[in-house]
């Protein structure tokens, strides 16, 4: 019986550090290349001019307006009419200095007011 007890508590005193041993080298491998994900923007502005391969908004008014032109491609989504003058959100990536457009929405546009009934 006392053999029987030695012999356990050998064998737990010796898988103890290799069981640290193990986790340890585990952490020491080198982790397999993650793929970069593509960080996503959104953005939103009026629409300057539009075509099949480029969208170009202005964010802001007067002097502080700004121009910035997307590359729009066929796995763009479009949602609404995307036309001149009409309010859109874009979401996009950036490939290199290039902005590519994911997705477009174009805000419905406001009805117009109707004038106060005369009294």
């Amino acid at each position: 019986m006392l053999k029987i007890t030695k012999a356990a508590v050998l064998a737990v005193a010796l898988a103890v550090p290799v069981a640290a041993f193990a986790a340890q080298a585990d952490a020491k491998k080198p982790m397999a290349k993650k793929e970069h994900a593509v960080a996503s923007h959104t953005t939103s502005g009026t629409v300057k001019s539009s075509s099949d391969t480029q969208l170009v908004i202005t964010k802001g008014s007067g002097k502080s307006a700004k121009d910035e032109t997307f590359t729009v491609n066929a796995t763009t989504k479009k949602e609404g009419d995307i036309a001149t003058g009409s309010k859109v959100t874009v979401a996009y990536t950036m490939d290199g200095t290039n902005m590519v457009a994911t997705s477009i929405h174009a805000a419905a546009p406001h009805a117009a007011k109707k004038p106060a009934p005369k009294k």
